[in-house]
């Protein structure tokens, strides 16, 4: 049973342990996966897609696995039914056949991996099909050359087909390739970074998706003009993107797609394919494996050995409409490192760990700032809020929350009516004196300064909040102008731990729990705050399933001008530093640490 603990035996810290670690899951999924069918079930829940195309996407999503561990010229034994799928799955003639596919289809997804197998292995590949198996291969794949398709990380797909076309000698479309790229260069931001598309976030998907394709495209693709460019924007990407990893191998949890769980490392995976010139093969594998590791504790697979649907544990109430049960093995893509054979200089290399990394590094481009505390142990994200379009389930939790941690996760709305539902953690919640709670959501204005992030938001017409949120050492603070019309119940959040009992200790809740301590505290300069906690339901957090608790800050507000301030603090150890203090007019704000002296001063 795949994450039990026979496989947290395996120390991976080779390339046989990661062989013998895919290879664990390639045979789990093997025994769901009847031979001479061209699609498997992994589960009975379901997408927005058909289940037929679910059972596919679940085949070709361990293909990320499979051709990278063919392409080094490791022993496959799972291989041939993937093989025969391909045959049938392609045919026409048959009535395995994938089929037809329309605008926005999910099946134009999973062709990137078939694009992935052509790049990696080219004639290796069509040599195991006859002449006629490799025409219906190319038919059906070319759907995509000018498909109909989400302007996002979507584009990325039918380049890769293109290039799997290219290196298995097959008729490729240049003009497809061209046109792509021109689509996604409308959104690069600069500095390295994209958007999902126009006006879209900056999430995952510009390390798993943008960067990780660029790269493989930059490496195999012949096209040395582009694959400059790519490679540069991976390098600026590469020096912030390390700040998403903490020292014990965690990422933060932020934005939609968490179910793909250690594909938040598979950018990593292509730096090594590509041999990309940032940081040492030694710092990359270190992230890499201790990523995995850090995946090998977790309860995420099922009694069968099969990926569940969730993050650090099953959990369906966080997923998207679009993650069928075949959709977590997406994770394989950062299995690309297998393509690397055991003398290349990333598996001859020494794990090293992170390098050493300011205590607050600013992305400008992502309105994020990331603080690494604790020699990186822990990392938080200050997020300056971003609007996911689509609107998914639970996106302003993924989304707009104020602070994001690679220990403590965060929480998912169970319910708008009452604080226990609400996901109130890293969060100012409203109501207008009838318990269902607003946050920010849509922001009007953001603007990210070296010292803090600000945004500008409406959570009713007539309210209008203007947010301040500020690094300072191990802890942040949250610095809120409101004008409301009306009247508002108040409820602002810490992080969230694992269920336990709060201490009140002047202005602030101090959370001591199995999982880290969570502090709150209050340092509003005209309204006192009344310091609380509350217990969510469970599976409420991302990060573990039991009841979670929350440290609050609770007041009611009446109509007019108020400000509104905390100093909020978490960790896997005892509050060591001293809270902060705060002086604020109306003009500028001035943050003090007592115990250091250190200060901290900003127009407001």
């Amino acid at each position: 049973m795949w994450a039990a603990n026979k496989e947290k035996s395996n120390p991976l810290s080779s390339r046989q342990d990661v062989v013998a670690y895919l290879n664990e899951m390639l045979g789990a999924l093997d025994n769901q996966f009847p031979a001479d069918s061209a699609r498997f079930s992994l589960g009975e829940t379901c997408a927005h897609y058909a289940t037929d195309i679910a059972q596919m996407e679940g085949l070709s999503r361990a293909l990320w696995g499979l051709f990278p561990l063919m392409a080094g010229g490791d022993a496959t034994p799972f291989s041939d039914k993937y093989i025969t799928a391909i045959r049938l799955g392609t045919d026409p003639q048959r009535p395995e056949y994938w089929g037809e596919t329309g605008p926005y289809d999910q099946r134009l997804v999973e062709m990137a991996a078939y694009g992935l197998g052509l790049s990696l292995l080219g004639g290796k590949l069509t040599d195991l099909f006859s002449g006629r198996e490799v025409m219906n291969l190319h038919a059906w794949l070319n759907q995509i050359t000018d498909a109909q398709m989400p302007d996002s990380n979507w584009n990325y797909f039918a380049i890769m087909v293109q290039l799997g076309f290219k290196r298995a000698g097959l008729p490729y479309d240049q003009r497809a390739i061209d046109h792509r790229f021109a689509l996604m260069d409308a959104y690069y931001l600069g500095d390295g970074w994209y958007s999902d598309g126009p006006g879209r976030p900056k999430d995952y998907y510009i390390s798993m998706a943008f960067h990780f394709y660029g790269l493989i495209y930059a490496t195999l693709s012949g096209d040395e003009a582009r694959a400059e460019t790519l490679r540069e924007r991976s390098r600026l990407f590469a020096q912030d993107f390390i700040y998403w990893s903490a020292a014990d191998g965690a990422s933060v949890p932020f934005g939609r797609s968490l179910t793909y769980r250690f594909a938040m490392v598979a950018f990593w995976s292509a730096v090594a394919f590509s041999g990309l010139d940032v940081f040492t093969p030694g710092i990359v594998k270190g992230i890499i494996l201790r990523h995995l590791r850090w995946w090998q504790q977790r309860p995420i697979a099922d009694r069968d050995g099969i990926l569940t649907l969730g993050f650090a544990y099953p959990n369906l109430a966080m997923c998207e409409d679009y993650n069928s049960p075949g959709s977590p093995y997406w994770a394989l893509k950062t299995y690309l490192i297998l393509a690397l054979p055991e003398t290349h200089p990333f598996w001859q290399a020494d794990e090293q760990p992170l390098p050493a990394l300011a205590e607050k590094h600013v992305i400008s481009q992502a309105g994020q700032i990331l603080i690494h505390a604790d020699s990186s142990r822990h990392v938080t994200m200050l997020a300056a809020g971003q609007l996911e379009l689509n609107n998914y389930v639970n996106t302003d939790a993924k989304y707009t929350k104020f602070a994001y941690s690679s220990r403590f996760g965060f929480t998912i709305e169970r319910g708008r009516f009452g604080l226990k539902h609400a996901a109130c953690d890293s969060m100012l919640l409203l109501a207008d004196g009838d318990d269902y709670y607003r946050g920010r959501r849509a922001c009007e204005e953001v603007r990210v300064d070296e010292h803090y992030l600000y945004s500008r938001w409406s959570p009713w017409h007539d309210v209008h909040i203007e947010t301040w949120q500020v690094a300072f050492g191990e802890w942040h603070l949250r610095l809120h102008r409101i004008n409301s019309a009306r009247g508002l119940q108040t409820a602002e959040g810490g992080f969230a731990v694992m269920k336990t009992e709060h201490q009140i200790r002047e202005r602030g809740c101090y959370l001591a729990a199995r999982n880290g301590t969570s502090v709150i505290v209050d340092l509003s300069p005209d309204v006192t705050r009344l310091p609380d906690s509350i217990v969510t339901p469970p599976n409420s957090s991302i990060m573990f399933a039991e009841c979670a608790a929350i440290p609050l800050l609770k007041t009611d507000l009446p109509p007019g001008e108020r400000w509104l301030c905390c100093a909020v603090f978490a960790g896997d150890k005892p509050l060591r530093a001293a809270v902060p203090q705060l002086t604020l007019t109306h003009h500028q704000a001035a943050i003090r640490d007592p115990e250091s002296e250190r200060q901290l001063s900003f127009a407001l």
